[in-house]
């Protein structure tokens, strides 16, 4: 696996990361416990270097299975997680406060069974604290060793200029895809700037990049996708130009959409890492199979040229969960 330098900050990781919310919490039926360790040791025998997850992610659970999986390999990986919700719930209201953000801290090294976390991120920005005080508490943490690199999510340009200014952000976690294209306009020419590295989440849209999703594709009853609209039907049925595109670059290279998807976004910036999900192994392989295919600038041009005439239909997030973003 070819590895890459997020940022300046010196912090090298495997060229794709795995994304591991989907294996306890968000698209349904909770996977068997047993298959997820096997899956993250194998990611590791693959090369994979760097694993995102959160206290949100259950909450808890997905935490503590990457404690008990990656133990044996503290040596070997990077594991980031996050804060930044009351009591790790997703729903329950942001709260980064200085104090919890040390609670939440010292819970989570319990969890990862590790005595230092390697990427801390703040899950979304909180209005009601200032970015100034949490990068002031998470540099507390980096001075006493329990924090090696510290990120944000989903933050925008103002936050990530402040809290640079008072411990170096490391990492901006935002989604990027292309379908989502929207932090080229924003994010991605300040985090250049700084030297921070950027980890694209949901990197294959939460699935419809792979092109197995389609209009009639039903989700579990307990799959968040169901509350998205970029999922409806209707949606799903116009955004198939997408999925047609990366099948068409995909014909011409011996690829999968997913691969084509994954590998554009290599070919962006040398300090992208993305992070897609998966629950399988054949999923998994291959996810990474992208980090060996080039695209020329040729390539780059028909997808960049194709992708500007195609209108993505839906919006990211339902309107009360889309304020959280780019504050």
């Amino acid at each position: 696996m070819q590895k890459r330098t997020i940022g300046k900050s010196g912090l090298e990781v495997s060229a794709l990361g795995l994304g591991c919310m989907g294996m306890s919490y968000a698209y349904g039926t909770t996977p068997d416990k047993k298959k997820m360790i096997k899956l993250l040791q194998q990611a590791v025998e693959r090369g994979v270097t760097l694993f995102d997850t959160a206290e949100a992610y259950g909450p808890f659970t997905n935490e503590e299975l990457l404690g008990e999986a990656l133990a044996p390999f503290h040596d070997k990986v990077m594991i980031a997680t996050k804060f930044g919700f009351r009591n790790g719930v997703a729903n329950s209201g942001l709260d980064s406060r200085p104090e919890h953000i040390k609670e939440v801290a010292e819970a989570s090294l319990k969890r990862l069974k590790t005595d230092h976390i390697d990427l801390l991120y703040q899950h979304r920005v909180d209005p009601n604290v200032p970015i100034e005080d949490v990068a002031g508490a998470v540099r507390e943490l980096i001075q006493s060793g329990k924090v090696k690199y510290f990120g944000l999510s989903e933050a925008g340009v103002e936050s990530i200029r402040r809290a640079h200014a008072v411990q170096p952000v490391t990492a901006l976690q935002s989604e990027y895809s292309l379908w989502w294209r929207e932090p080229e306009q924003t994010v991605l020419p300040v985090v250049e700037e700084l030297g921070i590295g950027f980890v694209p989440f949901s990197p294959l849209g939460r699935g419809f990049l792979t092109g197995k999703i389609d209009a009639n594709t039903s989700f579990d009853s307990k799959d968040f996708r169901n509350s998205l609209p970029r999922f409806t039907a209707d949606a799903r049925q116009a955004n198939q130009a997408v999925v047609d595109l990366l099948r068409k670059i995909a014909s011409a290279k011996n690829a999968t959409p997913a691969q084509i998807a994954l590998s554009w976004l290599l070919a962006q910036k040398p300090w992208i890492v993305p992070i897609p999900g998966t629950t399988r192994l054949t999923r998994l392989e291959e996810n990474l199979g992208a980090a060996d295919i080039e695209l020329t600038p040729a390539d780059l041009r028909e997808i960049n040229e194709a992708a500007a005439r195609i209108m993505v239909q839906g919006a990211r997030y339902p309107e009360q969960l889309q304020r959280t973003i780019g504050r």
